[in-house]
């Protein structure tokens, strides 16, 4: 299989139409679960997986889609979002600093830890919430906060609140457009208008961070010696 035809498979394979009638809710929300804090689950498409979702739950999907109830789809989508979290912020905390001296693989890039590192040093326990809205650092964030011996209950707030805002409001976001036939008609326009939708919260913090005066970075309260 050449390289482009490879590519092709995956991007067929990671369709969010196409999950959620292969998967249904099991999927989604495995989905969620993995992307929230598995190394693994970089690059699963979990913005567009939850509008589509919202859509499915809306009765917007093609002929053959799974029948989700929205309820099912919040509760569960809020429950694996957290889980993912704190499964990944557990694994920070076990695997601490040795996490940034392991070599790169194919599925492991240093600069992907980084990235998240950085993003984490300059909003601080707010980049809990905000990473939620960023693809890849979504991911590793948590890890990062776990690897920072960063306060557990301060985590668990803003784990707990991230989950809500991100899980929660863009499955609300697809389930309530999902009746507009503009939208249900142009599934690919609507996916990237979520990805510009999902920055919003980043611009917001830049722009307060500056009107503030204020650095960005906010002290991470570091856990009580044992």
């Amino acid at each position: 299989m050449t390289t482009l035809a490879a590519i092709a498979a995956l991007t067929d394979a990671l369709d969010p139409e196409q999950l959620l009638r292969s998967g249904g809710y099991l999927l989604l929300f495995g989905i969620v679960f993995a992307e929230s804090g598995l190394l693994v689950g970089f690059f699963l498409p979990g913005d567009s997986l939850l509008f589509v979702a919202g859509m499915a739950a809306a009765g917007s999907l093609a002929a053959g889609a799974a029948d989700f109830n929205i309820w099912v789809v919040f509760v569960g989508v809020f429950l694996a979002a957290i889980a993912g979290d704190q499964v990944g912020y557990a694994f920070g905390t076990r695997a601490g600093p040795a996490l940034f001296r392991r070599p790169d693989s194919r599925i492991f890039k240093q600069e992907r830890l980084e990235s998240a590192q950085a993003f984490f040093d300059t909003h601080g326990p707010r980049a809990i919430v905000l990473a939620r809205f960023v693809p890849v650092v979504r991911t590793f964030c948590p890890i990062v906060a776990g690897a920072g011996s960063m306060h557990y209950a301060t985590f668990v707030r803003y784990n707990v609140l991230g989950a809500m805002l991100w899980g929660i409001g863009v499955t609300s976001l697809g389930y309530f457009l999902g009746n507009v036939s503009l939208i249900a008609d142009r599934v690919e326009l609507a996916l990237l208008a979520v990805v510009a939708v999902s920055l919003v919260p980043i611009l917001v913090e830049v722009v307060r961070s500056r009107r503030s005066g204020a650095p960005a970075a906010e002290a991470v309260e570091a856990e009580p010696p044992r």
